[in-house]
């Protein structure tokens, strides 16, 4: 038996804009529709990003707290709300944690090798995701390679990076302009992949469905959404954010593949493991 797949969409991301998709969701109010008919898809969890006022990439936490609040009245209370820390370049180490600090959210994503660039970054955030393993939070740790891989897992090992509430997502690619990411490219990861915790992937372009059919095959999760690709596998573009998750589930059900709840989500995410 399969166990129940998680499927987090991630509607928007940090740098598409209208003039990529019309329906791409910028505001709270298109993102918590979104997310109620994403949700009603069979999406466990949504991948939160916000704007400011100029349409930019933002962790703010008040806009954080208006999107959430948006996201709750529409999708209601169940679906898992993941915010993210992504820099993008302008964020340093101590405003993502400070941010993080100040939203206490259920769930958030973050880079290793933006939150721990180097050895001398190691000593604050330990403590940071210490007090967050002790508050119950959900953290995914992003990783882009084989090489982010056994780092991750060197600094488990270190006690750098608790467990507790612990998962990782595998980034198949990049975000550069007509990345296409393929099933394949998960394999040099999982080979260096050997702790027992809780993986998704998500990949770029047409294949993504491709490459989150595998996750699902070989335990994993995946995450699909408009972050990381705008189309359908037969190449049309897709009408919204639903449709890719639709996808998804329907290829997992018909494999046998149950798709998780958000509380099965939850349990799977939050499980203590040495």
């Amino acid at each position: 038996m399969f166990q129940p797949l998680v499927i987090t969409v991630a509607p928007n991301g940090a740098r598409r804009g209208k003039s990529d998709h019309p329906s791409l969701p910028m505001t709270p109010d298109e993102i918590a529709r979104e997310a109620a008919r994403c949700h009603e898809a069979g999406a466990a969890m949504i991948h939160l990003h916000v704007r400011d006022s100029t349409g930019a990439h933002a962790i703010d936490p008040d806009l954080y707290r208006e999107a959430i609040a948006a996201v709750r009245h529409e999708a209601g209370e169940e679906m898992i709300i993941q915010v993210t820390t992504e820099a993008v370049g302008r964020f340093t180490p101590a405003e993502q944690m400070a941010a993080m600090r100040t939203l206490r959210p259920e769930a958030f994503s973050v880079a290793v090798r933006e939150l721990i660039p180097d050895e001398a970054t190691e000593g604050p955030a330990a403590s940071f995701l210490a007090e967050e393993a002790r508050r119950g939070t959900l953290v995914q740790h992003i990783l882009y390679d084989a090489e982010d891989v056994s780092r991750f897992i060197g600094l488990v090992d270190r006690d750098v990076i608790p467990t507790s509430g612990a998962s990782v997502l595998f980034v198949l690619g990049r975000y550069t302009r007509g990345q296409q990411s393929a099933p394949e490219d998960l394999l040099p990861m999982l080979a260096r992949w050997t702790l027992p915790l809780p993986w998704s992937l998500c990949a770029f372009g047409r294949r993504e469905a491709a490459c989150a059919t595998t996750a699902a095959c070989l335990g994993g999760h995946a995450r699909v959404g408009f972050e990381n690709n705008l189309h359908r596998p037969d190449g049309a573009l897709a009408a919204d954010n639903a449709e890719l998750v639709v996808g998804l589930a329907s290829v997992a059900h018909a494999l046998g593949i149950p798709t998780a709840t958000a509380d099965e989500a939850r349990a799977l995410f939050a499980a203590v493991r040495a």
